[in-house]
């Protein structure tokens, strides 16, 4: 009888090791480690896939003849936005995110959507009339989309060799197993074998896929942690259950730019691209409030504003308060102690509590100014001039730096109608300003306030 050989892997980043850790020595996470039978025969191949690659030679990179290769429309447009342009034939693309935040659902209207593309979709997770039943919900505009509920590799690759599709959808790639590994579907062994043959069989006939990755909360399942380094481009799709709005972001494109942002709605009949996002992301009040900015923001090359939402009050239990909700609060609480140093605004007896509209999440430090301006509108209980925008990044001794693309914040804002755009005053002379919106400039934010609460 064969001796079974046994490996240990790390469930957080797929590090491997020939005994038990109590820490990866690659992550640094603790308790991650899981044992894995290996592989039957190491290193084996599907048949599908082994009679398909190409016997190759060295190569003088100078020889090399290389060719535009051109890009092929999935049928939305804010994941052919997020792509640079569509996908690129040969690909294999990764599909992440939290459960329940709508994979599925976008993987199946890519499917569904009238490409013109002949496409495979394998469900590993639903039968064939349960994505009918979907498939009717959202709308059939292709119909050579072809489903294919099963979960065994090998059973997979015979069935895209037979029929040949253009792209092939897996949902998703934890359920899918090859009979070379001894361990169960969804283990890190599983995925890492079952991702490089389908990355295998890509390259060799061209066929674009896309793959979905499931990751907890907690993020500690062997998902897209171990698929980032297999595939060549990898999409986060995130967004809050409570809102209707979610983001695809890339992040790894090997074919393109990355973090390209597409922004989606949920409504009853799937997901709807949002093509203007700074209309979704601002409100409109009868009259002004105290707390309330408008920043102009950047994710990747698109421009879009967002309302800052900030609430000052004074610590009712001794030890102050700090919430945000869509920023970091380690960055809000660097602002809030720059404004007590520079401003001598005394933070430490108040409670403060940030939110952005929308549910979005942003990282841009471009938006300090705006986090700032609304801190500040709060603390005096005073709504900041109406139509005003802010841009613009904060240094520790209160410098306002000039925000990354600001030409296109400051046109953005013009394009929406504001009036006037706050941005920093070391900002280049040679910045396009268009008409019919007022550039005013700051070079320390105690020259904030009196631009905030100026009369029309």
């Amino acid at each position: 009888m064969a001796k079974v050989k046994r490996a240990y892997f790390c469930k957080n980043c797929g590090y491997e090791a020939p005994k038990w850790l109590g820490r990866c020595p690659a992550c640094g996470e603790w308790n991650t480690f899981t044992e894995e039978i290996l592989a039957r025969d190491t290193g084996s191949v599907p048949a599908a896939v082994a009679g398909k690659l190409p016997a190759v030679r060295p190569q003088r990179v100078g020889e090399i003849r290389g060719e535009e290769r051109r890009r092929t429309g999935l049928g939305i447009a804010e994941v052919d936005r997020v792509l640079g342009g569509g996908a690129v034939p040969g690909s294999l693309i990764l599909l992440g995110g939290e459960p329940g935040i709508g994979k599925s659902t976008l993987s199946l209207q890519i499917a569904l959507a009238a490409n013109g593309l002949r496409t495979l979709y394998v469900s590993g997770e639903e039968s064939a009339e349960q994505i009918r039943m979907r498939a009717a919900r959202l709308g059939i505009g292709n119909e050579e989309c072809l489903v294919y509920p099963e979960t065994r590799l090998e059973n997979i690759l015979s069935q895209i060799e037979e029929q040949k599709p253009d792209l092939v959808v897996i949902d998703s790639i934890q359920t899918v197993s090859t009979d070379t590994v001894d361990s169960s579907a969804g283990s890190v062994s599983q995925i890492r074998e079952c991702a490089a043959a389908l990355l295998r069989y890509a390259k060799a006939t061209d066929t674009t896929i896309v793959i979905i990755g499931h990751i907890t909360k907690d993020g500690i399942i062997a998902g897209p942690k171990i698929l980032e380094h297999i595939v060549d481009v990898v999409l986060q799709f995130e967004g809050d259950g409570n809102y209707t709005y979610r983001i695809l972001r890339g992040i790894k494109n090997r074919f393109g730019a990355t973090f390209e942002i597409g922004v989606f709605e949920m409504l009853d009949d799937g997901l709807h691209g949002v093509e203007n996002p700074s209309e979704i992301l601002l409100s409109h009040y009868d009259e002004p409030l105290s707390g309330i900015s408008v920043g102009a923001a950047v994710d990747g090359v698109r421009p879009y504003l967002i309302e800052v939402q900030a609430l000052v009050s004074g610590a009712a239990y001794g030890t102050p308060q700090r919430s945000a909700t869509g920023h970091d609060v380690r960055r809000m609480n660097m602002l809030l102690a720059v404004l007590e140093k520079r401003l001598g605004m005394k933070m430490f007896q108040k409670d403060v509590f940030l939110n952005f509209a929308g549910g979005f999440r942003v990282s841009d430090p471009g938006l300090d100014l705006a986090v700032v301006a609304a801190v500040v509108s709060s603390y005096f209980d005073r709504p900041i001039a109406e139509g005003s925008c802010f841009a613009g990044e904060i240094g520790l001794s209160g410098e306002v730096r000039p925000a990354p693309r600001s030409e296109q914040r400051i046109a953005e804002a013009a394009r929406l109608g504001f009036r006037r755009i706050v941005v920093s005053g070391y900002l280049a002379a040679n910045v396009r300003r268009p008409k019919g919106i007022e550039v005013l400039t700051v070079q320390h934010i105690g020259q904030l306030p009196r631009l905030l609460f100026a009369e029309e």
